[in-house]
């Protein structure tokens, strides 16, 4: 049975905004380039142009063999953890694109590993090349194509949205495991230099590793609305209430902050309103468009939404006490418990920082996401939640790095509402 490498990219140039794709079909025995793939889509997200170029590749495959064995290589964390079924696939964009891909040859055929964007180059060059053709109103030509020599040569120079640094390896933000890989890099350097003295030793300490740049989440909780001073239970399941006058104030004060700042490349929002009002009011400021992420949404908090602690606690006083001694109750009423919350969050973080890689990125969204990112990042337990002031329009940020561990840079931040 033949063996086929299949490498595929895609990219998006404003995401959404003018995408292409590229795929190449690559003998793995020998190395020879057996096919090439590329196309200009018009306006798309790079994930779904990263679908379209797996698909491309795939249906390439099977022109060539269709009892090939292939082996799909893509430097997208999220196409490679969702058709390998490791991730949920929510996204309807997503859904059917997956579904397509997954038609073109039988399961049991394909395999599908992540690499870094370095080793994908020959792909992100044939996307590129689609991009630029598409903007001079054209299609890519395979007749006009260097992508190949381009990719063998190591030539730099790619023109594509995706960032230099490599996406994260393990569970981003798990900051037990980032410290235990340190720590065993730091023993490997201190036995390499006690087992060979005449040679010089390699550096040790925190600047001896080279993680690249880091992936940068700047929290924004959401402006006021009219049941933020009154301390409300505001979830995804109650009224969805908009900004009120003084949320918009404050929403004005930090798209200025962030604007002199200047560090922000990308917008996030989950798809509540409060959360939308206020990444609009920054990303109009930065000339930046706003991506909805719905794993970005507040707690569901049940038949509590639009009650203070102190009317809960007189009508649901055991249901509350429970909540309160367990990240596994929920709300009454069907509502999320804390850790459902977190299984959603750190979904979404994952699908982010795979996106996002090497960006500074502005999240705007909730309490409870923005507490369940820091408190993931910290490694601290669920009850940590209820330690953290965190106040309408406040910034945090947390550094998540090529090994998997996490940074937290800021929290609760409010110097620019002053």
């Amino acid at each position: 049975m033949p063996k086929f490498v299949v490498e595929a990219d895609g990219g998006s140039r404003g995401n959404p905004g003018p995408a292409g794709y590229g795929a190449v079909v690559i003998d793995a025995v020998t190395g020879e380039t057996l096919a090439e793939a590329a196309e200009y889509i018009g306006v798309a997200t790079n994930n779904v142009a990263e679908y379209k170029g797996l698909i491309a590749g795939l249906k390439a495959a099977k022109t060539l063999d269709p009892a090939a064995d292939v082996h799909v290589r893509m430097d997208s964390k999220l196409v490679v953890e969702q058709m390998s079924g490791r991730w949920k696939i929510k996204h309807p964009d997503m859904k059917p694109l997956a579904a397509e891909a997954a038609r073109v040859l039988p399961g049991g055929q394909v395999r599908y590993e992540w690499i870094p964007r370095e080793k994908n180059k020959h792909a992100d060059r044939l996307a590129n090349e689609a991009m630029d053709a598409g903007k001079k109103g054209k299609q890519w030509e395979p007749s006009r194509s260097t992508a190949e020599l381009g990719a063998k040569s190591g030539r730099t120079g790619s023109t594509s949205r995706k960032a230099a640094a490599p996406a994260p390896e393990g569970p981003p933000g798990d900051a037990a495991a980032g410290a235990a890989k340190a720590r065993a890099a730091l023993a490997a350097s201190y036995e390499l230099s006690a087992a060979v003295p005449e040679q010089a030793a390699p550096s040790v300490g925190w600047g001896s590793a080279d993680l690249g740049t880091p992936a940068t989440f700047v929290l924004l909780r959401h402006g006021e609305t009219l049941l933020t001073p009154e301390k409300r239970f505001s979830g995804s399941g109650g009224s969805d209430p908009e900004l009120s006058a003084v949320g918009r104030r404050q929403a004005d004060a930090v798209a200025t902050a962030l604007a002199a700042r200047g560090t922000i490349q990308a917008v996030v929002s989950s798809p509540l309103l409060r959360c939308r009002e206020t990444a609009g009011a920054v990303a109009t400021r930065l000339g930046l468009e706003v991506s909805v992420e719905e794993g970005l949404r507040e707690t569901d908090f049940g038949a509590w939404e639009g009650m203070t602690f102190t009317e809960v606690r007189e009508r649901y006083a055991d249901d509350l006490s429970a909540w309160l001694a367990s990240p596994d109750v929920a709300p009454t009423g069907g509502g999320e418990s804390f850790t459902s919350v977190a299984t959603r969050v750190a979904a979404t973080r994952d699908a982010l920082l795979a996106r996002y890689a090497g960006r500074t990125v502005l999240v705007v969204t909730h309490v409870t996401p923005v507490k369940t990112l820091v408190r993931l990042a910290l490694g601290a337990p669920p009850e940590s939640l209820f330690r953290m002031e965190l106040s309408a329009a406040s910034l945090s940020a947390v550094a998540y790095y090529a090994d998997g561990n996490a940074s937290l840079r800021l929290l609760n931040d409010t110097s620019h509402l002053r």
